[in-house]
């Protein structure tokens, strides 16, 4: 009998290879250095990269992409097929809408509602931390 991997492996844009494991809540896919809480629930096609944290009971819906560094915070709901930038924050509570984007290093509110279809940048929202 064949033994099933615990975990899959992708090439990052520089070549470097990123590991990611199953989280027990929901199956989707998280880093090895990221960090999600136990009772997060990350759907199967849901995807969290390097260094990104995701809080307490947060949810990451169908297609949800938490890119490096950024953090989802407690109860924070994501969307299908939404994203959250490089170093974005999104605070406790918040909603980030079906289809709707975060930008790199931009903080959403606490229990702010991001509409569906949308794209948060720099121009709507502050900025977290300074530009490289």
């Amino acid at each position: 009998m064949a033994r099933r991997r615990k975990y899959v492996e992708f090439e990052d844009d520089d070549g470097t290879l990123v590991r990611y494991v199953k989280h027990p809540n929901g199956g989707g896919l998280v880093a090895s250095t990221a960090q999600v809480h136990p009772t997060a629930w990350l759907s199967p096609t849901a995807y969290v990269d390097p260094g990104a944290r995701v809080g307490a009971h947060a949810r990451l819906d169908m297609g949800a992409w938490v890119e490096r560094n950024a953090t989802v915070a407690a109860e924070a709901t994501l969307g299908a097929n939404t994203r959250v930038g490089a170093g974005a924050v999104v605070g406790r509570g918040a909603r980030v809408r079906d289809n709707a984007a975060v930008a790199a290093r931009v903080r959403v509110a606490d229990y702010q509602i991001v509409a569906p279809d949308t794209v948060l940048t720099p121009d709507d929202a502050p900025v977290v931390g300074t530009a490289a």
